[in-house]
């Protein structure tokens, strides 16, 4: 199938991540422009070769997405250097620490939010007139499955998800009847240095990664592991094309679990 994306110009935060990084190369091969976001130049400077990307294709830009000053900055400096914007990708978050609420700390909560609901809406903000007045586009957050499941003592993780699913839904409300579809997409566990993160917070050095992954995938209707940053960024790129331009304020499954979307 054509996904109809060469060409496109695409904006991707946190695009040395693990999923990042393969949301970056799949809209690559499928011949799109590409401006990706890093906290690191030298990230940026170690990624950039291993593309094999075609000259003036893919471009990267220091931001640090807790500074609305820097997501600005971005999205201007992205337009400038290929001259408009069609799709934005904000991927970039964190995964914050597991607390029982009692132990919860307000900065930890800020941060947490800060990075996974503020920086998408500032994100959302700055691209949207460029789109408005393409009349076209997409946005596609990458969100999480726990924008449907809670799971005691990941309170500030949890609930970010679910408020960026809501700020996700009010804005392809807002966007749809100019041209721009937006949607979001909810892995669950991924097979990223992220993940392992997650398993060390929750577990300590109790669990292997192998039993980690048992217990977090063991009841998954298809195969029981992780999955990879790329089945993540397949989605991305489908919610992303004119192929998806009837689906709107969506969340899109990878969890490989029979889920029913709230």
């Amino acid at each position: 199938m054509d996904l109809k994306l060469k060409d496109k110009v695409v904006l991707i935060t946190g695009g040395t991540g693990g999923i990042g990084t393969a949301i970056v190369k799949g809209f690559l091969k499928e011949g799109a422009k590409v401006a990706f976001s890093s906290t690191s130049q030298a990230k940026i400077d170690a990624l950039l070769p291993t593309l094999e990307a075609e000259e003036g294709q893919v471009a990267g830009f220091v931001a640090d997405m807790s500074k609305e000053e820097d997501i600005k900055n971005l999205v201007e400096a992205a337009k400038a250097h290929f001259g408009t914007i069609n799709i934005v990708v904000p991927n970039a978050g964190y995964e914050g620490k597991a607390h029982p609420v009692q132990d919860m700390e307000l900065e930890l909560f800020e941060k947490t939010y800060m990075l996974n609901v503020f920086s998408v809406m500032l994100m959302m903000k700055y691209a949207a007139p460029t789109l408005i007045e393409n009349k076209s586009g997409a946005v596609v957050v990458v969100a999480s499955a726990a924008a449907y499941e809670p799971t005691a003592g990941n309170s500030a993780y949890v609930s970010s998800k679910y408020a960026v699913a809501g700020l996700t839904k009010c804005v392809a409300m807002e966007l749809g009847p100019v041209g721009v579809h937006v949607n979001y997409v909810c892995p669950g566990p991924v097979d990223t240095p992220m993940m392992l993160r997650i398993e060390k917070d929750f577990f300590g050095d109790s669990m292997t990664h192998e039993e980690a992954m048992a217990m977090l995938a063991g009841n998954y209707a298809m195969d029981k592991r992780y999955a990879t940053p790329e089945e993540v960024a397949n989605a991305v790129l489908y919610l992303a094309s004119d192929v998806s331009a009837h689906t709107a304020g969506m969340g899109m499954h990878v969890d490989s679990k029979v889920s029913a979307p709230n």
